[in-house]
């Protein structure tokens, strides 16, 4: 997956890829974005990962994590469901 960066410096994922990731269609992503249910937030790497970015989008009980590097590729990625227990959450990664 490529993910592109405007001038400003802010990254876009291609939705239909995201859906994708989360295992909806994109009527349903394009419906939870227009409620604000998904969040999003980019960590900058430092010293040896200076040049690369950690991209955490929340949907619910879902999170897609992916490392870009500096030509805006993904080079590692994660989907992580989470799902209450009566005393914690625990996660399950999908392989």
């Amino acid at each position: 997956m490529k993910v592109e960066r405007t001038q400003n410096g802010d990254l876009i994922v291609d939705p239909t890829e995201l859906a994708n990731r989360f295992g909806i269609s994109m009527d349903d992503l394009r419906r939870y974005f227009r409620k604000g249910l998904v969040t999003s937030m980019v960590e900058r790497g430092e010293g040896n990962h200076a040049g690369t970015c950690r991209l955490s989008v929340k949907l619910g009980n879902r999170v897609w994590r992916a490392i870009v590097n500096s030509e805006c590729r993904v080079v590692s990625e994660e989907t992580v469901f989470y799902r209450a227990s009566s005393r914690m959450l625990t996660n399950v990664v999908e392989p």
